[in-house]
């Protein structure tokens, strides 16, 4: 059996670029890309604004959007969001206590337009996580509170990258009158 020669080996990951590059790929957050062309420029929305069963979550969430997106300076665009969260049991033992829970949460969110109004971008994300309760009433507490804020900062990546790599800037770019 005879090894490949290197010299294939090494071209492999030029061809893999230069395939890219033919696709119109450009990274987000290269000069020109989604992430430069958005960043400080999405106002969203305010924790006392979104449609949400629980406002500490909302205020997670809109802290973990404006690190990733920007505070807007010069909003040319809106994000609008809707969270909805809900715990349940997970390991019940037999005695019918539950040890475990997990808490799932569903983010909406729609992305504006300013200057038309236009929906540039939309979607759901949802994910969970999960804590014990197997510890003190303080410590499942915390375990809740903890998981909450991770489930809040899992949405906020997962409604980031879809904003970055779906948002139609071609369409969205504001006309010049």
């Amino acid at each position: 059996m005879s090894l490949p020669d290197p010299r294939h080996i090494l071209a492999l990951p030029l061809v893999l670029l230069l395939g890219l590059a033919a696709c119109g790929f450009t990274p987000v957050y290269a000069p020109g890309g989604t992430g430069a062309a958005l960043y400080g420029k999405i106002a969203i929305q305010s924790p006392e604004e979104i449609k949400t069963d629980n406002e500490v979550n909302a205020y997670l969430l809109v802290r973990n959007l404006e690190e990733r997106l920007g505070r807007a300076s010069g909003s040319d665009y809106r994000l609008d969001l809707s969270l909805r969260t809900r715990s349940e049991g997970q390991a019940i033992t037999a005695g019918n206590e539950t040890t475990r829970y997990s808490i799932v949460g569903v983010a909406s969110y729609s992305l504006f337009r300013l200057s038309d109004g236009i929906i540039v971008a939309s979607g759901s994300e949802d994910a969970f996580t999960g804590y014990s309760a197997t510890g003190s009433t303080v410590e499942t507490l915390a375990g809740e509170r903890d998981a909450n804020a991770r489930l809040m900062q899992i949405l906020a990546d997962q409604i980031t990258a879809r904003v970055l790599t779906t948002a139609d800037l071609a369409a969205a770019a504001p006309t010049a009158e």
